[in-house]
């Protein structure tokens, strides 16, 4: 990984992690997520990441225009479909809030709509009538995650099947330098803040808040060195990560009990800014 020489820096290769060969924290237990701790190939999972089979009988949206901070029966719907295709909006409370809003937005990344806070007629439509994820791998193990960098999407399948959608932010590309404190000293270290592509195995996870010398990794499930699956408090709709792919809090909570060690990870495509 190409990265930016800086006198007396430490170059990285991933996004703050120090890379181990053996997990030094289990996974969250199911007492902490409401999950089952996941291992390779594991087709355990909480009700609220369903596998992504759309409803054979036609499906009727509400078609109400709902823009960020609406309460309502319409938001409640919205949240259950969001749900039964895939996608992890929070709890069908019937409140139009940030977690429903990246569920949002990685479904109309995924239905080539351009992604927006407003629940108008494009969305509802496609809600009727969704598309499914494009796939990455043809010929890809049935278990496997595949993160579309051109999207800013990752999509979990399960048994050949969609268990999980989310929207993610990547390494942002731009080199970076940043001096820190890491183990009692101050450090420099400087990288590229990329995101490879390529065909990777998930490895070692932390459970909760992990520190790492570029800041704090939420459950983070590592997959290329020091480049991790973690949750974020900010996920924007660009990359922004030094590498590794953010998600949403809620989904950070999920993950780590579907999936498991040595389960195969696709990295494709390229963010083009417009």
């Amino acid at each position: 990984m190409a990265a930016l020489l800086t006198a007396g820096a430490v170059v990285l290769t991933g996004c703050g992690a120090q890379p181990v060969t053996s997990a030094p924290t289990p996974p969250l237990s199911a007492a902490t997520t409401g999950t089952t701790t996941g291992t390779a190939g594991s087709q355990a999972g909480p009700a609220a990441a369903p596998a992504a089979t759309p409803a054979a009988a036609p499906v009727a949206a509400p078609r109400k225009t709902l823009k960020l901070g609406a309460k309502g029966t319409s938001v409640a719907w919205l949240q259950r479909r969001l749900a039964a295709l895939g996608y992890l909006p929070g709890k069908a409370d019937g409140r139009y809030g940030g977690t429903t809003l990246a569920a949002v937005w990685a479904f109309q990344k995924v239905n080539g709509i351009k992604p927006t806070s407003t629940i108008a007629r494009g969305t509802w439509e496609a809600l009727e009538q969704p598309k499914t994820p494009k796939v990455l791998v043809r010929n890809g193990k049935p278990t496997r995650a595949e993160v579309d960098l051109t999207k800013q999407i990752m999509v979990f399948y399960v048994g050949g099947q969609v268990k999980l959608i989310t929207h993610v932010s990547s390494g942002s590309g731009v080199p970076y330098c940043e001096t820190t404190t890491w183990q009692g000293k101050e450090q420099r270290f400087c990288g590229s803040a990329r995101t490879p592509t390529g065909d990777f195995r998930t490895t070692w996870r932390a459970s909760g808040w992990h520190k790492s010398y570029l800041g704090q990794l939420y459950n983070p499930i590592f997959f290329n060195g020091g480049i991790a699956f973690h949750g974020a408090l900010s996920v924007p709709l660009y990359p922004a990560s030094h590498g590794c792919v953010r998600m949403p809090m809620n989904v950070a909570e999920v993950l780590p009990g579907l999936l498991g060690k040595g389960v195969p990870v696709h990295v494709r495509g390229a963010f083009r800014r417009v």
